[in-house]
């Protein structure tokens, strides 16, 4: 339930700075100071320059930082192309058919869960849910204007996550602590997200008054620690769940919290009423996640 909260904020955030990814950078920067904070009360020895120069520096200690960043600047360049409901429908079924290779085929380490009945039928009905939520009727010549190539970044797009988590998950065993792996993929992305906000906002200042929402407040710097919460719990719990039915959860998660979010008109959000297509949907989601429990 995160995640939507995450974005309610970091959206509040970008009335501040004025870009996006310059909200992101800033997002990311106080979960990794965060993270820092609870590496030296957990387990300060391994934030030590011996411990951490004594591991050979491979893939799994960089990827899963810049996969999170490339996930979000794709979703940034979707959402105005294609829209949101697309955009949702087709990075989750992204993540569906990745996590469900990586549990089937054990890659990046993951536990090996086979391939069965239950399990595609439950992952066709949780995307069957989400498309009927999502979907809306459009002219045919605002679907004619849609390129098959945004569609296919949003699968792209979509597939980064569930191969983020497996990652971040290997480094967790390779540095034997969950929250020194959640900071290294915080670290990574931050300083990639630098490298983007110089790039294309060319500063990194930002106001603290926006007339749209007022005076900046503390709670709209809690995206950071927000994403390292989620982040943190998603390498715990793939190795006891799995890739597919920890994508699942989460994805039922947001489904609800997002749900809540629009029928109160939460963090200024325009109210938009659950109605019976959404409850429909939500327990289309339910059903799939509990066939591939099953």
């Amino acid at each position: 339930m995160l995640v939507p909260l995450q974005t309610s904020v970091n959206s509040r955030l970008a009335g501040f700075t004025r870009s996006l990814l310059l909200a992101s950078f800033y997002s990311f920067l106080t979960g990794t100071v965060l993270l820092i904070v609870i590496n030296l009360i957990t387990n300060p020895g391994k934030l030590a320059p011996a411990f951490i120069f004594s591991h050979d520096f491979s893939y799994i200690w960089f990827t899963g930082g810049l996969l999170g960043v490339i996930y979000l600047t794709g979703n940034i360049i979707l959402l105005p192309k294609i829209g949101a409901a697309l955009t949702v429908i087709m990075t989750v079924a992204g993540q569906m058919i990745i996590g469900l290779m990586v549990d089937t085929f054990g890659w990046f380490g993951a536990p090996v869960q086979p391939l069965g009945l239950f399990r595609i039928l439950g992952i066709a009905i949780m995307i069957a849910g989400i498309v009927f939520m999502n979907y809306k009727k459009r002219s045919a010549r605002t679907a004619q204007s849609r390129s098959n190539g945004w569609l296919l970044l949003g699968l792209a797009t979509g597939a980064l996550p569930p191969i983020q988590t497996a990652i971040n998950s290997a480094l967790r065993y390779e540095v034997s602590s969950f929250f020194l792996a959640s900071l290294v993929s915080f670290v990574v992305g931050t300083l990639a997200l630098l490298i983007l906000s110089l790039a294309t906002a060319r500063r990194l200042r930002f106001r603290t008054f926006s007339e749209s929402t007022g005076r900046l407040k503390w709670w709209h710097l809690t995206g950071g620690p927000l994403g390292a919460v989620y982040v943190t719990t998603n390498i715990i719990l793939l190795p006891h769940l799995g890739a597919t039915l920890t994508l699942m959860s989460v994805i039922f998660g947001q489904m609800l919290i997002s749900l809540a979010i629009d029928h109160f008109g939460l963090f200024g959000i325009h109210r938009h009423r659950i109605d019976a297509r959404r409850i429909i949907g939500v327990l289309m989601i339910l059903s799939g996640i509990i066939l591939l429990q099953i």
